[in-house]
């Protein structure tokens, strides 16, 4: 099915758009004219003259031309009947906002029976109902009552909760990593989980997708259409409702069955997506992916602290990733240099001691990423007084540009004192993480 009228409408009606404060028909006002200048914005509203000093109409019928978007906010019980006046207006689809329907119980699902019979046969794409909506940050496009608009990237995260969605993208403002998509998909009364896969596949924006799900409705239909994409762009997944004690709250939250948690884990091995244990987790393995490329497992690790390569040691050995013994030419470059301390570990880890400079940083990094059965680097740097933090990052911006089939991350873990190092390596697409162990889980998901 063709998604471009929902996600590059030309024009858009907000059916429930509000003038009231703290209101969700308010916020989707505002925040669908913030692409005004890309598209025409109607509003709706038979009780209301204005909404924020622009016209309203008392029905979508009443809008003359065509209609691509249509944004329903409005009391649940209502709803069949404004999607059936959506219908004869024969807009190019329809985002549900309003909550009350499966996720309530009979009631409600009956009212969402009633939608899909009114939708049925007509080949419009619905989105909801009890979704958050839509953003598509590079066309100004939110269709949602989200408090701010991400920056554009190349993540698409797909939620079905919409609640979560806010979150994200609250926390992720300072970060250096935007989005393609962002999309609540509710209940699923029209379009379903596989269709968004399908829509972000085609997407050239999208470089990684990003999943939260509670519960499937199509399992085996999922199942074939993530296996099939997994192998064109990665999926990272954050399932929750993994207990008997949450699988209840899941039901009352999206009207979706949770299901066993370990046939879900096998399902997602088998087709090739990313399993991951929480929120920071998703969107570390994600910048990743977005910015480096995949290796084959053999990662080095350069230190100038003998506890941290340590740890970081430790967590490659518990998410299985393999580090390889110095190559004897590697130990000889390094053990011939007048620059290298005399008690550099001499092993992998590669501990070149807490007063090393930047010229110590480069004949390391340098020298390692020639060895052959080395794919991938992490550099950790704690801060010493003497440390150079911001020209370490610049040999290792070099680094990468010489090896660029090789990913390179960092930890950098000197606060405020590497900001400018850190704002220069991720803006060159290198990603930095605070802790070992945040590194650790991400080189798991980028390693063939």
């Amino acid at each position: 099915m063709n998604l471009d009228k929902i996600f590059n409408p030309k024009s858009i009606a907000i059916i429930g758009a509000s003038h009231e404060p703290n209101t969700v028909g308010l916020g989707l006002a505002k925040n669908c004219l913030e692409g005004k200048k890309l598209r025409k914005i109607y509003f709706v509203n038979p009780f209301s003259k204005k909404i924020l000093g622009q016209k309203t109409y008392v029905s979508i019928a009443e809008i003359k031309g065509n209609i691509d978007l249509a944004i329903i906010a409005v009391p649940a019980k209502i709803v069949p009947q404004i999607c059936r006046e959506c219908v004869i207006k024969k807009v190019g689809g329809i985002i549900i906002i309003s909550a009350g329907f499966a996720e309530v119980g009979k009631q409600g699902e009956e009212l969402q029976k009633q939608i899909d019979s009114v939708i049925k046969n007509t080949n419009i794409p619905l989105i909801g109902p009890n979704c958050l909506g839509i953003i598509k940050p590079d066309m100004k496009l939110n269709a949602t009552f989200a408090p701010i608009t991400p920056k554009a990237g190349d993540i698409a995260f797909i939620s079905q909760s919409g609640a979560l969605i806010d979150s994200v993208i609250s926390q992720t403002e300072n970060e250096n990593y935007g989005f393609s998509a962002v999309i609540s998909y509710g209940n699923e009364a029209g379009l379903t989980l596989p269709d968004f896969l399908e829509w972000a596949v085609k997407d050239t924006k999208t470089k990684v997708i990003v999943l939260y799900i509670e519960g499937l409705k199509e399992g085996r239909k999922f199942f074939e259409t993530a296996k099939r994409i997994s192998q064109i762009k990665p999926i990272i997944v954050l399932k929750g409702g993994k207990t008997r004690q949450t699988q209840q709250t899941v039901s009352s939250h999206t009207g979706a069955l949770a299901g066993d948690n370990e046939i879900y884990a096998a399902m997602f091995k088998q087709a090739g997506i990313i399993e991951v244990e929480s929120l920071q987790d998703i969107f570390d393995a994600a910048k990743l992916l977005s910015w480096q490329p995949k290796c084959t497992n053999g990662i080095a690790i350069v230190t100038n602290g003998g506890g941290a390569g340590v740890l970081m040691a430790d967590y490659c050995s518990k998410y299985g990733i393999n580090l390889p013994d110095l190559s004897a030419e590697t130990e000889k470059i390094l053990n011939d240099s007048k620059i290298m301390h005399p008690a550099w570990s001499r092993i992998n880890p590669i501990d070149i001691v807490g007063d090393a400079l930047s010229n110590r940083y480069q004949l390391t990094i340098n020298t390692i990423l020639k060895q052959k059965d080395v794919y991938g680097l992490v550099v950790i740097q704690t801060f010493q007084i003497m440390t150079e933090s911001f020209k370490n990052a610049q040999i290792i911006v070099r680094a990468k540009k010489m090896w660029p089939k090789k990913p390179i991350l960092t930890v950098f873990m000197g606060g405020k004192s590497d900001k400018k190092a850190i704002e220069l390596l991720e803006k060159n697409k290198i990603p930095n993480y605070s802790d070992p162990v945040r590194a650790a889980k991400s080189l798991k998901a980028l390693i063939i």
